[in-house]
C-alpha cells in the first residue's frame, strides 16, 4: 500500500471512530428518555425538582397529597376548610390497603376541639396523657381513640397545644363495595341486611370502619403518611353552605356542649346529624 492509501484509510478508521462515538452519546444508555404514555419513569429525573413516586403515578397520584401548611391553623379554621370554605371544595380523605385498593371519600361532617380550654375535649386542662398524645403533636398528626371499647373515632390535630378535629361523616366517592365489605364484618350485631351508601361512612365510627383505620394510625402524619392521606377535592358545580351546630354527644361538658363547634355541607345526604335550627340560622 502506498503511503497515500494509508493515510486515506487512517483518516476513514478515524472518522468512523468519531461516528461511533457520537453515535454512543445519543444512545439510549447515554441520555435520558422520555417514557412511553402510562410508564413510570424509573431513570433520574430530568430536573432536580420534586418526584414522584412510581407507586403513585396514576391519574390521581399520592403527589396530590396536602401538605403540612394545610394543618397549621386554628382547630375552627382547619375543621371549615376541610369542607373547602376556603377552597370552594370539600377535602378528600385517602386510604390505601395493603392489597393497593384506594378508598375515598369526601368530608362532608367535622367538629373542632379548641384544647385546655374546651371541657369537651380530651386534653381538657391542658391534661397530656400516652392516650392523647397525638393532639398534642404537630398539626396533621392523627390522634384514634376507641370509644364503648369496641369503635374508633380518627381525629387531626390542629394549631395550639390539645386542639383538634373530629372527622365525623364522609361522601363515599371511591372503593364503596370493599367499604360495604369492612362495614359489615366490622359492624357489630350485624343483621346481613346490604348497607345503602348512605349509610357507610355517615359517623366518625363508621368511616373508621369504612376505610379500616384502627389504634395502629394514632400519631401518624397525614401529610407523610402513605396508607391515608388527604387531597383536595375537584371543584363542584357549586358552593355549599357551611352549617354550623352544636356538636353531638357531649351533654356532659355544660356550656361547652352547646358552642357552635361543629360544622357540615348543608344538604348533603351523608351527614351523621341534621340541625334543622341551625341551618335556618345559617340561610338567614
Amino acid at each position: 500500500m502506498t503511503a497515500r492509501g494509508a493515510a486515506q484509510l487512517s483518516c476513514r478508521t478515524g472518522q468512523k471512530r468519531q461516528r461511533v462515538l457520537e453515535a454512543d452519546r445519543e444512545s439510549p444508555q447515554g441520555r435520558a428518555q422520555t417514557p412511553s404514555p402510562g410508564e413510570p419513569c424509573l431513570g433520574p429525573p430530568a430536573t432536580l425538582g420534586p418526584r414522584r413516586s412510581i407507586y403513585f403515578s396514576g391519574p390521581k397520584s399520592h403527589s396530590a397529597q396536602l401538605g403540612s401548611d394545610f394543618f397549621d391553623q386554628p382547630a375552627v379554621a382547619l375543621a371549615r376548610a376541610f369542607l373547602g370554605q376556603q377552597t370552594d371544595c370539600p377535602q378528600v380523605l385517602v386510604r390505601r390497603l395493603d392489597d393497593g385498593t384506594e378508598l375515598r371519600g369526601r368530608i362532608v361532617e367535622t367538629e373542632a376541639y379548641l384544647g385546655p380550654e374546651d371541657e369537651a375535649a380530651h386534653s381538657r386542662g391542658g391534661r397530656q396523657t400516652p392516650r392523647n398524645r397525638g393532639m398534642f403533636m404537630k398539626p396533621g398528626t392523627l390522634y384514634v381513640y376507641i370509644i364503648y371499647g369496641m369503635y374508633f373515632c380518627l381525629n387531626v390535630s390542629s394549631q395550639g397545644d390539645g386542639a383538634c378535629v373530629l372527622l365525623r361523616a364522609l361522601e363515599p366517592l371511591g372503593g364503596l363495595e370493599t367499604m360495604r365489605q369492612l362495614r359489615s364484618t366490622l359492624r357489630k350485631g350485624a343483621t346481613g341486611r346490604a348497607l345503602k351508601d348512605r349509610e357507610l361512612c355517615s359517623g366518625p365510627s363508621k368511616l373508621c370502619q369504612a376505610l379500616a383505620i384502627d389504634k395502629s394510625f394514632d400519631q401518624r402524619d397525614l401529610a407523610e403518611d402513605r396508607a391515608v392521606w388527604l387531597e383536595r377535592s375537584p371543584p363542584g358545580p357549586s358552593e355549599s353552605v357551611v352549617v354550623a351546630a352544636a356538636r353531638v354527644g357531649i351533654g356532659h361538658a355544660g356550656e361547652w356542649a352547646r358552642k357552635p363547634l361543629r360544622f357540615y355541607l348543608r344538604g348533603s345526604p351523608w351527614v351523621s346529624v341534621v340541625d334543622r335550627a341551625a341551618e335556618q340560622n345559617a340561610q338567614a
